[in-house]
């Protein structure tokens, strides 16, 4: 069982800015980062496909312009002027509390800057200010706005700066983690809108164009070509991300990216970087994807993801030779959760998932991205190799929410004395690829485990020098209502002890 790679928020150059979470890092020789948003003063903070069959609804109006034809050679001035009047700044200002040692991974020149931090007794509580700025795009003409949920994280006021220099406050209808798509709400008519396309249409070689707000910089546009689809990328398996070599940086996260047409299929929000800046890697979250969840936040103010209940992994030409499989294509399943819907279903340990509803599963990225963007409830039919046969089984898949069992704590929503991690542990063949004889793995953090830089994928080895093995463990150690605690991870095969504030 390989265990899962971890995505690094960039705090090393910079002002922190919204959206940035400071995880810390054991090998910052390549670094997965979210792109935050860049921060209002010249210098800003890095922080930080398998497709849908999710139907797109246009939104068209008389502000809509007549798409070009996919055939022609793209014409990036007319795209530029056409949407760019509908690409937006979000500007937000909050308070969070300090990351350990956050003053100190900033650029000497800016440490004690007023409004971010190093400035002494700033807030309350531990807390300090921040501002930041990223990107969005507005999709009807009354006001809707998508952006990324990073870019609106702990946001106390959040302002919408449209092209023509006009400002509103905007309303927060709901953000949604898990897909990092976030619904704002201005109070505006008759405003320019994007034109809405379909990421499922995208192939590789494309040409595309971003618009955005890289380091505050408004109404930037830079171009490039669909690298790959479909991108599993660590801890966001849920969304099959669009990788393309748009210049994307920090500031640049919840705006849109363009094809050849004019239209919107993606909206940008990560870079893989080894400086925290523009290396030819950028991701962009398929229109499809965010459309699905912002009807449900229009709808609900939330959104809701399906689960499975399975760790899976990738399978070798070797394991696939050994499962009787003629090419490694499928999801392995590694482990399977007492009471999930898998369990309910007759899942096993070593089961191969090929087919999701028809749709063949290469990886398991694949898997993890068509359950995840299901409905809780949603009955899907997979194709499973077991003992060298194909079967087929019907799945009720549960509710993601219903899982993350956080311990000490109980939900995301993390209250004070909590820890904010779900755990489960190791299984056998877990504990025997990463050569540990214990340990728990971390599949969700929230509250203080996420503000300290845990991320799902860690191994909990022992909190305050207890090693631990069972989650009964850990709340142990949490009932003595302890103001902080020291943390034994493992991450990438090298340990590190984390201290978590918890007061």
């Amino acid at each position: 069982m390989t265990l899962k790679p971890l995505v690094y928020a960039l705090a090393g150059a910079g002002l922190v800015a919204a959206g940035s979470t400071g995880a810390f890092n054991l090998n910052p020789s390549t670094w997965l980062a979210r792109d935050t948003p860049a921060a209002t003063t010249p210098a800003a903070a890095p922080a930080a496909a398998t497709t849908t069959s999710t139907p797109v609804t246009l939104v068209v109006t008389a502000a809509a312009v007549a798409p070009l034809s996919p055939d022609a050679t793209p014409n990036f001035r007319a795209i530029a002027q056409q949407a760019g009047p509908a690409v937006v700044g979000v500007m937000v200002e909050g308070t969070r509390e300090p990351e350990a040692g956050e003053s100190e991974k900033m650029p000497m020149p800016f440490r004690g800057t007023p409004g971010f931090p190093g400035m002494p007794g700033q807030g309350r509580g531990g807390e300090m200010p921040f501002r930041g700025q990223g990107s969005g795009f507005i999709i009807s003409v009354d006001g809707l706005v998508l952006t990324n949920a990073h870019v609106v994280r702990d946001a106390k006021e959040v302002v919408v700066k449209l092209s023509d220099r006009r400002e509103f406050k905007a309303k927060v209808l709901g953000a949604d983690p898990m897909t990092d798509i976030a619904v704002l709400r201005i109070d505006a008519k008759n405003l320019p809108i994007v034109r809405l396309g379909d990421a499922q249409q995208l192939q590789v070689g494309d040409p595309v164009l971003a618009i955005g707000s890289p380091f505050g910089f408004e109404q930037t546009a830079t171009r490039g070509i669909v690298s790959a689809m479909g991108r599993s990328l660590p801890g966001d398996a849920a969304v099959p991300f669009i990788q393309t070599d748009a210049a994307v940086n920090p500031g640049n996260s919840g705006g849109p990216l363009f094809d050849g047409t004019g239209s919107v299929v993606g909206i940008n929000a990560q870079i893989y970087s080894q400086s925290g800046g523009y290396q030819g890697l950028s991701f962009a979250i398929p229109i499809n994807v965010a459309l699905k969840v912002k009807d449900q936040i229009v709808a609900t103010g939330k959104a809701q993801h399906a689960r499975l209940g399975v760790t899976i992994q990738d399978l070798n030409q070797t394991l696939a030779q050994s499962f009787g499989l003629e090419r490694p294509d499928g999801a392995l399943i590694a482990n399977v959760a007492p009471g999930s819907a898998a369990a309910a279903s007759g899942l096993k340990s070593g089961d191969v998932v090929t087919e999701v509803n028809g749709e063949a599963i290469v990886r398991s990225g694949s898997l993890s991205s068509r359950i995840g963007l299901a409905t809780p409830g949603e009955m899907v039919k997979l194709k499973v190799w077991r003992d060298k046969l194909p079967r087929d089984v019907d799945v009720k898949l549960g509710r993601a929410e219903d899982d993350e069992k956080l311990a000490a704590g109980g939900s995301r929503d993390v209250e004070p004395g909590q820890l904010g991690l779900a755990l489960r542990p190791l299984s056998p063949d877990e504990r025997a690829e990463a050569q540990l004889e214990q340990g728990l793995l971390i599949q969700g953090v929230a509250g203080p485990a996420a503000r300290a830089g845990l991320a799902p994928g860690d191994v909990l080895l022992a909190i305050n020098g207890q090693p631990v093995s069972s989650v009964e463990q850990v709340k142990s150690v949490m009932a003595q209502k302890p103001r902080s605690v020291a943390l034994l991870v493992e991450r990438r095969g090298e340990r590190i002890f984390v201290p978590v504030n918890l007061s």
